[in-house]
């Protein structure tokens, strides 16, 4: 299937009405719906913003292409749309788009309408095709211009492949620079090649032959021989999943986001000339599977880590935290606890949160030694919820057990990282096993080996020492004064708009997301839920109110995202201010903080107390003191607001 005969004239949009980035997706998305391409409109919808939420489809140079793999797709197209007065859409380049094509793929979809969606990016990289797309009025010039383009494309693409055979030949005795590359995004579609086409025209501009591996919807093309491996200087890396790394043990590796190589391709190529890049190692462990090495070290790499863990966690603790917190209003309001309705809840909502901890341990140890790791670390995280340990009694395999001495969310947290760097030793410890057993080591060592260490130290150290650790912070909380409670939260609070989703706001939230974990019907874990809350939604409602107010102070495009902000503060979505933060740090994030931390200390005062760790407002009739959580909300925002508003300087010709 050819990009001409997906680019069907009756579905363009020649003048786009939307002025927003979420408008545009919503007319697009329903103007599909409309001519019957899509079947069901929020279900296209969610799974165009899950991809956005990766990174954002803005490609620069006015173009975006949003796009979806989507059982609602019910055959293959491509929306052209067009915004003469363009639209503020998160572009790499920050710059505003005005071409936008939205690609819908119906699941399942064969190989050659993928190739064809590919082919959709490289046309577009040629500045006549966009100049020209620009000018278009008509649904009949846009495709005649698209005609043309791809006929030359592939004309181009035919020479390239002969040119690319001779080029490898005469790269052999060249006295140029030879370098290779993977370029990968989880979607594979646009990024992969946008990446692979401004790599290969940097190294030309740089005087260096390159070979570009794309690993993209239509699979591994381009791949890199051993020979070709061996001769390069070095790898690049652009890649946002995993990639084949082991054959790279040895060689000079910059591994970066594949959006690296769209916005600035001659700096990863320079940092293989120059000697910037360190010596890639590949472990005994890695193979075809194996993920992309990121640089990271130290306490960068140990956040990573974590945040895989948390990330993995999430569903567990908002799914089984509300529906809890649910079944307790269903207790209260609605028949008590012997309803069916209360103990369907509940248990629902428990046996979700059960999984938590095992679930967190599992993904930190997965994304320290990759799949090997990721049974020792779930049977470890299991252990620490409900294995009381050596001291203290005996081991009951229920999920619905109230161990009174287990390890907790915090031994949860030691065993992930135990297991993920054991199982890193075993892997480099079995690398020279002879070929004859090496087969053995995934069905037969890591398992047993794994399991057998972890279980060991979680029944002898961690849970023993956790234990301790837990009780005396459970004692800690319990015994607050109103005092204490109030510093406490407003330091927690406040963490949350340091960096609005960064180290600082991860703390503070896995601070109090652990706490609740370890005693779901404790007040003062419900309290500290609370701070983290109200701190997390102070930000994005401060600057919605900064911009309503003062308005000669923001441009056009952050008072449009001021009245986004008001839905995603009410929803506890901290990052809708990131914006604001990257454009102006030095006002924005210290209005944010003193805003946080007045509302922390506000629901640390009046004892709020929310049993559920995420919704924002949505969640407030499960706040024990409702007008207390309004109130500490609303006077930090307003204090976040005006302090912004004041101190912002004006912006010159806001319009």
């Amino acid at each position: 299937m050819d990009i001409r005969e997906l680019l069907m004239k009756d579905i363009m949009i020649m003048d786009l009405e939307a002025d927003t980035k979420a408008g545009v997706i919503d007319e697009m998305v329903h103007h599909y719906y409309e001519k019957g391409i899509i079947d069901d409109e929020e279900l296209y919808k969610k799974d165009i913003l899950a991809r956005e939420e990766e990174n954002s489809t803005g490609m620069g140079d006015g173009i975006a292409i949003p796009h979806a793999h989507d059982a609602a797709v019910k055959k293959p197209a491509v929306m052209f749309a067009r915004s003469v007065k363009g639209v503020d859409y998160d572009s790499l380049d920050g710059q505003p788009a005005h071409l936008f094509f939205m690609i819908a793929a119906p699941e399942g979809g064969d190989n050659t309408h993928l190739q064809a969606l590919a082919a959709l990016s490289q046309v577009l990289l040629d500045p006549a095709v966009v100049s020209s797309l620009n000018d278009a009025d008509t649904p009949d010039k846009v495709q005649a211009i698209f005609s043309e383009a791809v006929g030359k494309k592939q004309a181009e693409n035919e020479a390239q492949e002969k040119a690319e055979k001779q080029q490898d030949k005469a790269a052999v005795a060249s006295d140029k620079p030879y370098i290779v590359a993977v370029t990968a995004c989880p979607n594979g579609i646009a990024h992969t090649y946008m990446a692979e086409d401004n790599l290969k025209k940097a190294a030309e501009k740089l005087g260096v032959n390159i070979k570009v591996e794309t690993n993209g919807s239509e699979g591994t093309k381009h791949k890199l021989s051993a020979d070709e491996i061996d001769r390069a200087e070095g790898v690049v890396i652009a890649a946002d999943k995993k990639v084949s790394m082991g054959r790279f043990d040895g060689k000079k590796l910059t591994s970066k986001a594949v959006t690296a190589a769209i916005k600035d391709p001659e700096a990863l190529i320079n940092s293989i000339l120059n000697d910037e890049a360190g010596t890639y190692h590949a472990t005994g462990s890695e193979s075809s599977d194996d993920s992309v090495d990121t640089g990271d070290s130290g306490w960068s790499g140990i956040y990573r880590q974590l945040m895989n863990g948390v990330s993995h966690m999430l569903p567990f603790v908002i799914g089984g935290g509300i529906l809890m917190a649910i079944s307790f209003i269903v207790e209260n309001y609605a028949g008590g606890d012997k309803s069916l309705a209360f103990i369907f809840l509940n248990n629902a909502g428990n046996m979700a949160f059960a999984f938590m901890v095992p679930v967190l341990a599992a993904y930190i140890a997965e994304s320290i030694a990759d799949q090997p790791a990721l049974m020792p670390g779930f049977a470890g995280g299991f252990m620490a919820t409900v294995y009381t340990g050596a001291y203290g009694g005996a081991y009951t395999a229920n999920v619905m057990t109230d161990a009174k001495s287990a390890g907790g969310f915090l031994g949860g947290l030691a065993a992930g990282f135990i297991a993920g760097y054991f199982m890193k030793w075993l892997e480099k410890s079995c690398a020279k096993l002879p070929q004859s057993v090496a087969g053995m080591k995934s069905m037969l060592i890591y398992p047993i080996v794994g399991l057998l260490v972890i279980a060991l130290i979680m029944f002898f150290i961690v849970n023993p020492i956790f234990s301790t650790i837990n009780v005396w912070i459970t004692n800690f909380l319990n015994h607050l004064g109103t005092g204490n409670s109030v510093i406490l939260c407003l330091l927690l609070a406040g963490m949350m708009s340091i960096d609005m989703g960064g180290p600082f706001n991860k703390a503070a939230y896995v601070f109090a997301a652990g706490a609740f974990a370890n005693d779901p019907n404790s007040h003062q874990a419900a309290m500290l839920m609370a701070a983290v809350m109200v701190g997390g939604m102070v930000p994005p409602f401060a600057t919605a109110i900064a911009t309503l107010g003062w308005k000669n102070k923001f441009t056009k495009q952050e008072r449009q995202a001021g009245v986004t902000n008001w839905i995603l503060g009410f929803s506890f979505i901290t990052e809708g201010a990131i914006p604001f933060a990257t454009a102006d740090p030095g006002h924005v994030i210290p209005s944010s903080v003193i805003g946080s931390a007045v509302a922390g200390a506000i629901v640390g005062a009046l004892k709020v107390g929310v049993p559920a760790p995420h919704g924002g407002f949505w969640v407030a009739p499960l706040a024990t003191n409702i007008w207390g959580y309004f109130l500490a909300v609303i006077v930090g925002s307003i204090v976040a607001g005006v302090i912004l508003g004041l101190w912002k300087k004006e912006v010159k010709a806001a319009k």
